[in-house]
């Protein structure tokens, strides 16, 4: 486990903010931007009031609506222009997202999963326990104002 400042001038324009109260989850109350970018194979704990970016998510969708498609390309297309439009584009719109995020997490150059970032300027590499790492980062930037 290692605490990093990232170190990306665009990435604040870039990545979207999302401010947070960490309250409970926390010992000291900071008010922070988190941001949790993992997969499937490295579960986060402790996640609540942080965005979290699965950078599996897109293939999963994609995998889901690909599933037992008709052998005739004309057919095949058909049926997932269906899925992707059925409930007003709900799919469509989860695998925009799932990508977005995904590009989300490339513009801070994120290198290993899973990273629990800070005000997109401070991460902790393989912490499982996101409060954790979020008190780690805490300590760090009391240490060095």
């Amino acid at each position: 486990m290692r605490i990093c400042h990232l170190s990306s001038p665009s990435a604040a324009l870039i990545a979207s903010a999302i401010t947070l109260m960490l309250g409970a989850t926390t010992p000291t109350a900071i008010a922070a931007d988190v941001w949790i970018i993992t997969d499937r194979q490295h579960p986060v704990h402790h996640t609540a009031d942080a965005r979290v970016i699965e950078l599996d998510a897109g293939p999963r969708i994609e995998a889901a609506l690909s599933e037992n498609l008709p052998a005739d390309p004309t057919q095949a297309a058909d049926t997932v222009r269906q899925r992707l439009q059925a409930n007003h584009g709900a799919l469509s719109r989860q695998l925009a997202s799932a990508w977005q995020a995904v590009a989300d997490a490339w513009s801070l150059g994120v290198t290993t999963v899973p990273a629990v970032i800070v005000d997109r300027r401070y991460v902790v590499y393989g912490d499982p326990d996101a409060a954790h790492a979020v008190t780690l980062i805490q300590a760090y930037r009391e240490a060095h104002p």
